[in-house]
């Protein structure tokens, strides 16, 4: 498997309370960390590297990391003197990242879909696509409310930005790209959003639709909702 990339380094400020003495990654979601859950579901799919960048509570992030136990290797990128946001951090981390892996958010994960990174792995095509994202049907997403989804999808699985209709799909967080597409790049911090309107522009964003449940954990009232949605699907 490839490896990973978790976005760790957001500052959880509408996770706040809670977050003013704890980084988002580390809040728990029925009795585990998110991060945990996170690792957990790429660990299960076979995954063995992890790259994890902080910003945030740094120290408590890498203190937890080291108590893990077992797969996956994790190594920290730390953004120490300013946070680089999803494609900065992810520019700054290219060198432990290889070629082709994995992007996940450190406050998102699914479940009843054990195959989805595996799937994604093999649908992953280079040489037509620069990036493949995960995205949930609206109806299978936990945590965004009223959100009127993000993208849609053409037979051939090439994604579109919502348009003045809502879209049937959200973006999960979780993607495949290439290193390659790192090229021509705002110095310090940019999101990914850059990367994905330059696949779309050049028809080499497509998407992998997950079977499963995404769950997205972003306010500490998202906490509940996310408890009872796992506790409904019998995963708690």
């Amino acid at each position: 498997m490839y490896p990973v990339m978790v976005l760790a380094a957001g500052l959880g400020t509408r996770m706040r309370p809670i977050t003013d003495t704890l980084p988002k990654p580390l809040v728990q979601v029925g009795g585990q960390t998110m991060l945990d859950r996170v690792l957990d579901t790429f660990v299960n799919a076979g995954i063995s590297q992890a790259v994890i960048n902080t910003h945030y509570l740094p120290e408590q992030i890498e203190a937890h990391c080291k108590a893990r136990r077992g797969a996956p290797e994790i190594t920290l990128s730390p953004e120490i003197d300013e946070r680089l946001e999803t494609g900065g951090g992810i520019a700054r981390a290219l060198p432990l990242l290889g070629e082709t892996f994995f992007s996940t958010n450190a406050d998102s994960f699914w479940v009843a879909d054990d195959n989805a990174a595996r799937a994604m792995q093999a649908a992953f095509d280079p040489s037509a696509m620069d990036m493949l994202l995960l995205v949930a049907p609206c109806e299978k997403s936990v945590g965004m409310g009223s959100h009127p989804g993000d993208f849609s999808c053409n037979e051939a699985g090439q994604l579109a930005r919502r348009g003045a209709e809502p879209a049937p799909y959200n973006y999960t967080g979780t993607a495949i790209m290439s290193a390659s597409i790192f090229t021509d790049l705002p110095d310090g911090p940019f999101s990914l959003n850059l990367l994905f309107d330059r696949a779309i522009a050049s028809g080499r964003l497509y998407g992998h639709v997950l079977e499963g449940l995404w769950l997205t954990v972003g306010t500490p009232q998202a906490i509940t909702e996310a408890e009872t949605a796992l506790k409904q699907a019998g995963h708690i």
